[in-house]
């Protein structure tokens, strides 16, 4: 099929940029169709073999693709750019294409505009997330990206998008929180600490020890500080995640960092972050971004996109999956959404559905890798080198990683906090009847209440015998009556 768009620009002009999501192609449609597998279009609608068409055509129908742009822009001969801009100088998509043009050259055109047009979103709001504005007042356009042109993140209104904001999910768990009883909220929130400190070191396949599971728990409370992210605080969560000091970072890494699948030879490299030069620069971007995004980007999607984009980037050499997660409290709390002390244990759904969260990331990583040759030298080196554009580290598509995030909150509401919720309720409810009618040590009285609840309101043989001489038989009948009552009222 006839590539049309950004797809004929990104094969026309031998581009390193990711193949747009739907690409253009001319198929036997009587009018543009988004179909399942490209955008099609109608032959008497397709732009002429000429790149400003394409340019132009991929604007109106396609949106933003910075990356593409960013590479394909500069081939672009400026003077058939500025004689389009002479023949239609209030042309709201040769205007975006002026000011894209300057920003990725670093050059102005020769051309002097005279726009008398209304200012134009670079992002329409109505197709993406977007972020505060910042006026180009020789172009009469607004950037409004979720980041700034230096590194910038897209976030398309996708249905799944616009159906899980729409859900609420943190107004709804803040509601939620608010309903529980100062004691009841404080257990609560004790487990949510514990498991997310937990389920964020085993998606990283690592049991923490006692003192550095408290270590994490402590730095999780640390995000309601109003602190900024900056590189020495972003080193110090790091050192406080680790306890090897060999592992321990001064600051952004200045080594190329790779993740290994396990296979041998360069197949074993899945993945390449950003060079460290590119790396350091693009952190600059980051941190303004994350800096800024909590007081004007819905929290989820800011913490989605300051949490993948940091991983994406891997500035240190180890830690920065924990780091990643812990991001994702950040924005949260910064936002002011959740009050000091409140959390919401994302990362233990985020264990729950380890295939999707590595799906999101590969939708990045995967491509990214394509960009690199990679020769194995022995069982500890390897040489590398990077066959793409900068571009495809500075703007990339965060909608996945958005998309994952807003299903995960939602997770860790709906089944995480309030299911452990109605647990301790249950807890509670069984512990109460049996020692108002038993006299039975406190201790050995929870273990079993614990036991019975997890196993469907029984106690096995085993734990009967185990407590025969500690707890009489009759009560071990009542507290499983009790268990199995609560469980069928819930």
């Amino acid at each position: 099929m006839t590539p049309v768009g950004y797809e004929y620009l990104r094969q026309t002009l031998n581009l390193s940029a990711f193949r747009p999501e739907l690409p253009a192609q001319v198929r036997p449609v009587t009018r543009i169709t988004r179909l399942s597998d490209c955008l099609a279009v109608p032959p008497h609608r397709a732009p002429r073999d000429e790149a400003l068409a394409h340019l132009l055509f991929a604007l109106k129908h396609e949106g933003i693709d910075l990356a593409i742009l960013a590479e394909a822009l500069p081939k672009l001969d400026p003077d058939r750019l500025i004689e389009a801009l002479r023949e239609a100088p209030n042309g709201a998509y040769l205007r975006k294409l002026g000011f894209l043009y300057e920003a990725f050259t670093g050059r102005l055109l020769d051309y002097q505009p005279e726009v008398r047009g209304r200012v134009v979103p670079l992002f329409d709001p109505q197709q993406y997330v977007t972020g505060p504005s910042r006026r180009d007042s020789r172009w009469r356009i607004d950037f409004n990206g979720l980041g700034s042109l230096r590194w910038c993140a897209t976030v398309r209104r996708t249905a799944e998008v616009k159906r899980l904001l729409a859900e609420e999910v943190l107004t709804k768990a803040v509601d939620f929180i608010d309903s529980l009883p100062a004691e009841m909220l404080d257990r609560a929130m004790q487990w949510a600490y514990l498991s997310e400190t937990q389920s964020s070191f085993a998606i990283e396949r690592e049991a923490p020890s006692a003192d550095k599971q408290q270590r994490f728990v402590q730095l999780l409370h640390q995000a309601h500080e109003p602190r900024e992210l900056d590189e020495p605080y972003l080193v110090q969560l790091q050192n406080t995640t680790l306890d090897n000091p060999f592992e321990k970072a001064y600051g952004f890494r200045g080594e190329q960092n790779f993740l290994h699948n396990g296979l041998r030879g360069a197949i074993g490299v899945s993945y390449l972050p950003p060079p460290p030069e590119l790396c350091r620069e693009l952190m600059a971007g980051l941190i303004e971004f994350a800096n800024d995004a909590p007081r004007h980007v819905h929290p989820l999607v800011a913490a989605a996109v300051t949490s993948f984009g940091f991983v994406l980037l891997h500035p240190f050499m180890d830690g920065n999956g924990r780091i990643s997660r812990f991001l994702v409290h950040q924005q949260l709390c910064q936002s002011g959404m959740l009050k000091k002390g409140l959390l919401l244990p994302v990362s233990v759904a985020m264990k729950r559905h380890e295939a999707e969260y590595l799906a999101a990331l590969e939708t990045f990583s995967q491509p990214a890798r394509e960009r690199w040759r990679v020769n194995w030298i022995d069982a500890e080196h390897h040489d590398f080198e990077f066959m793409g554009s900068e571009a495809i580290y500075r703007y990339w598509d965060a909608t996945p990683a958005v998309e994952f995030l807003l299903r995960m909150a939602q997770a860790a509401l709906e089944t995480d906090l309030k299911e452990e919720t109605r647990y301790l309720q249950h807890f509670d409810q069984v512990y109460r009847a049996v020692d108002e009618r038993f006299d039975i040590r406190g201790s050995d009285l929870a273990r079993l209440v614990m036991m019975c609840l997890s196993h469907d309101g029984r106690l096995s043989q085993n734990r009967r015998k185990q407590f025969r001489y500690q707890v009489p038989e009759d009560a071990m009948d009542f507290l499983e009556q009790q268990a199995q009552q609560v469980m069928r009222e819930a």
